[in-house]
């Protein structure tokens, strides 16, 4: 083949979009074949919400453990003299 050739052989998206017959994926053949057989049961938009047991805290509660933590380690390191001098 010259060059020539390959230059003339343009193979873009238009080209594959324009394909008579697009082959359906593996995952889809294997849907499809066990559909057939067994058609899915519907399925509501969402779920339930699942049971947060009794261990549920409040967002707040997170911020107030990370900041309490914070306070604790600035007040240990002022009182053990660590400092940049």
């Amino acid at each position: 083949m010259s060059e020539r050739d390959d230059e003339e052989r343009e193979f873009d998206l238009r080209w594959a979009d324009g394909a008579a017959h697009k082959e359906p994926s593996a995952r889809a053949r294997m849907l499809a074949a066990r559909w057939k057989e067994n058609p899915p049961g519907p399925v509501p938009f969402r779920a339930e919400p699942e049971y947060r047991g009794p261990a549920a805290r409040r967002p707040w509660v997170s911020t107030v453990v990370v900041l309490g933590c914070v306070v604790a380690v600035i007040l240990l390191l002022g009182y053990t003299g660590v400092g940049p001098y």
